[in-house]
């Protein structure tokens, strides 16, 4: 991306809230080597320094990736139990 403005390759959408918890914050552009960037004031929020490792999840409906979420991998084993303690403790007690 050379000799273009960083800024150009994003368009912010801001903080339209598309559930209760939920924001699209950015859009993203891939560029030719498959690298997006995440917004400073974005990273600045969610505390994303250099270094820090992120998990990629993704959601899959009809065969296809749909969705991409993004996880600090220091909270993903946090996130795990929170999603399958409930479906867990569910089995446990059918």
């Amino acid at each position: 991306m050379a000799g273009k403005d960083p800024g150009s390759s994003r368009r912010k959408v801001g903080t339209s809230n598309v559930g209760p918890s939920c924001k699209v914050e950015s859009i993203l552009s891939v560029d030719d080597r498959g690298q997006m960037v995440l917004p400073k004031e974005l990273r600045d929020r969610a505390h994303i320094r250099p270094g820090d490792k992120l998990a990629l999840v993704s959601w899959e409906t009809g065969g296809r990736i749909c969705c991409f979420y993004l996880i600090k991998a220091e909270h993903l084993g946090q996130r795990v139990k929170d999603f399958l303690g409930p479906i867990v403790k569910e089995i446990i007690t059918s």
